[in-house]
């Protein structure tokens, strides 16, 4: 008995399963953080491939293809299901980190960067705030919760070697990628008018009172106004996170329908 005989039956559904748990710890919102270790993401996609085993083999029972590389392409296509899941998932908290970016230039941050360890890139201090802050708050409505219940439903609505790209699949993302700009700017619409408002009453200053050093006044202005704004609408964004988080799990199953 080679290799490949060993593949078929219960030991195909497990790798398969487990192919697929381990695309969510691609790029998933704090299951692909950069700052956990790899060891660490490969050890928790295989405990979670171990639980979710009993129940996914007694879905059906699972042929394996008849050829290498036709088990190779079904290992992809698995890999394939939960990396989306996980982008979808990673293209809400984009829009959190473009929305701090925006925030970030209009009061002046943008200048002053700091590393994130979750993604391993440098962020203005607005962006890297209201990022963590996303993370803290998805960790305490459990949202990673959300996650794994969307990686077992995607086991319902796509079983294992039952994937079909549809051609829609392409539109969709680009329609969630479209969403990060128009989410962001919802979210840093109130910093961006009030610091447009600090701009023309600035503008009007300088008007009437050409001996004063506008850009001396302005700039600490537009960091106190902006603060201020951004301190009295965190109330406000923890109520859009709930919106968000429902509106990135209804995205996750529109994405998985396109792979029935």
């Amino acid at each position: 008995m080679d290799f490949y005989d060993l593949l078929e039956g219960h030991a195909a559904v497990f790798l398969l399963l487990m192919t697929r748990v381990s695309g969510l710890f691609i790029i998933s919102p704090f299951f692909g953080s950069m700052n956990i270790p790899v060891y660490f993401r490969a050890g928790a996609s295989l405990a979670m491939a171990i639980v979710l085993y009993p129940v996914i083999d007694n879905m059906g029972i699972i042929q394996a293809p008849p050829s290498v590389w036709a088990y190779a392409g079904a290992v992809l296509s698995e890999l394939f299901i939960g990396w989306l899941i996980g982008f979808v998932a990673y293209i809400s908290f984009a829009a959190i980190t473009m929305a701090g970016k925006v925030m970030d230039m209009q009061v002046g941050f943008a200048i002053v960067n700091v590393m994130d360890p979750t993604s391993g890139q440098q962020m203005p201090l607005i962006g890297s705030f209201l990022y963590n802050l996303t993370v803290i708050i998805f960790l305490v409505v459990n949202g990673h919760h959300m996650l794994i219940d969307a990686l077992f439903e995607s086991f319902k609505m796509v079983p294992l070697l039952s994937m079909e790209m549809s051609l829609s699949l392409p539109l969709i993302i680009a329609n969630f990628t479209t969403g990060i700009f128009l989410t962001g700017m919802k979210i840093a619409m109130p910093v961006t008018f009030a610091i447009l408002l600090t701009n023309v009453g600035l503008g009007i200053l300088a008007r009437t009172m050409p001996q004063m050093n506008i850009f001396v006044v302005g700039i600490p202005m537009q960091l106190t106004v902006g603060t201020l704004i951004l301190a009295m609408v965190l109330p406000f964004y923890v109520l859009f996170l709930d919106v968000l988080f429902n509106e990135m799990y209804g995205n996750i199953t529109i994405a998985l329908q396109a792979l029935q």
